[in-house]
């Protein structure tokens, strides 16, 4: 089998000839000492700050050139997404910047006062000070979608449809689409949570809206090639799902449910990301139609082999070897937790081994490639 008929296989419920293996995504730090060299590919403060200071192009060529010699030499993983930042859809050409002024080594401001830091753990910019988020207004007939909409420009695709070119004819790509989150959250999550609380009504016909703009925007982002979509949402903590399921119900899974099953009809797999602790929220995940489950985050009370146990007839399990040990654990720590997963849950199928969410920074050189080597060891 090649990967992609392994991985169709095992979504439709048919016994592959071997477990499927695939990341969520793999970090600039991982992906540099694969490839050698330094690169641009999901090295997300790196290119963001490129892409301000006006090399888009500089970018976009590393991206292309690396991302697919990254998963040439990586030939035994199933599953190559294309999707998510720094790895996918990029500015367009002739990208005018409107960049935040440096106000800091690590720190910037934008026109609007808000604060964007550096973050040396996680090797990301994110804002850390928004001075209007909480007196900043969201209309709903500002958010109000009009029924219209434009074609992108093409060239926002140019990294997304250079790697599926490399590799569709084998390979089970994951791809972009419209955008829409599994929930929506205006001003961010501390406002948005409030936003939902005091206005659900509003909340509710914005997010139908953006649920229908997002199935016409298939059209042009769903790329020939592609073989599903992976939406990464989190809509849970470590203690449990941070809205009440019943309010989810109410609120959005409807137009979620409904934006899933047009992906479908275009012939796309769905794969939802999840971290957190997601027990509450399994039933609903299962009636939105996702067709797998990804991260599967141990150390936030998802036991894998319980959640295979209950949940593999209705959606495929993805995961196995939790980051934090990628991270802070040993190479004999991750052999020992491949072998119990390829012993335990893969034999009874409806499982494609990975990480509790991506191949983050920090992770161990050593423990990916013990990862690598020891389920080679199973096939």
């Amino acid at each position: 089998m090649t990967s992609k008929e392994r991985v169709q296989a095992i979504l439709s419920k048919k016994r592959p000839d071997r477990t499927p293996i695939g990341f969520f995504a793999i970090d600039s730090d991982t992906a540099s000492r694969v490839l050698g060299r330094e690169t641009y590919w999901r090295a997300k403060a790196k290119t963001q700050i490129a892409f301000w200071e006006g090399r888009r192009d500089e970018v976009v060529e590393s991206l292309i050139a690396d991302g697919i010699e990254l998963y040439k030499k990586l030939d035994l993983i199933d599953i190559i997404p294309v999707c998510c930042m720094a790895a996918g859809v990029v500015p367009p050409r002739n990208y005018t910047p409107k960049p935040p002024r440096k106000i800091a080594e690590d720190t910037w401001e934008d026109r609007e006062g808000r604060i964007y830091k550096y973050s040396s753990v996680t090797k990301d910019i994110t804002i850390v000070h928004d001075p209007q988020m909480w007196t900043r207004e969201h209309k709903v007939s500002d958010r109000i979608w009009e029924g219209r909409i434009q074609a992108p420009d093409e060239s926002i695709f140019e990294v997304v449809d250079a790697v599926i070119a490399a590799f569709k004819e084998d390979r089970f790509v994951l791809g972009p689409c419209g955008h829409l989150d599994a929930w929506l959250l205006l001003g961010g999550m501390e406002r948005g949570l409030m936003e939902i609380a005091m206005r659900p009504g509003e909340i509710r016909r914005i997010y139908e809206t953006l649920a229908e703009k997002a199935i016409a925007e298939d059209a042009f982002y769903v790329r020939e090639g592609q073989d599903g979509v992976l939406e990464g949402t989190d809509l849970a903590s470590t203690a449990g799902p941070m809205i009440n399921p019943l309010t989810y119900r109410e609120l959005f899974l409807t137009s979620f449910q409904k934006r899933i099953a047009m992906l479908k009809n275009r012939g796309q797999r769905f794969f939802k990301h999840a971290c957190g602790n997601n027990w509450k929220l399994l039933d609903l995940f299962t009636e939105l139609g996702i067709d797998c489950y990804q991260s599967i985050q141990t150390s936030a009370g998802m036991d894998l082999a319980r959640v295979h146990e209950l949940y593999s007839d209705k959606f495929v399990i993805w995961g196995g070897v939790q980051v934090e040990h990628l991270i802070e654990g040993t190479v004999d720590d991750i052999r020992r937790e491949v072998d119990f997963v390829m012993r335990e849950i893969a034999p009874s199928g409806r499982f494609i081994l990975g990480t509790s969410h991506s191949v983050a920074v920090g992770t161990k050189y050593e423990n990916f490639m013990a990862l690598l080597d020891q389920f080679s060891k199973w096939i």
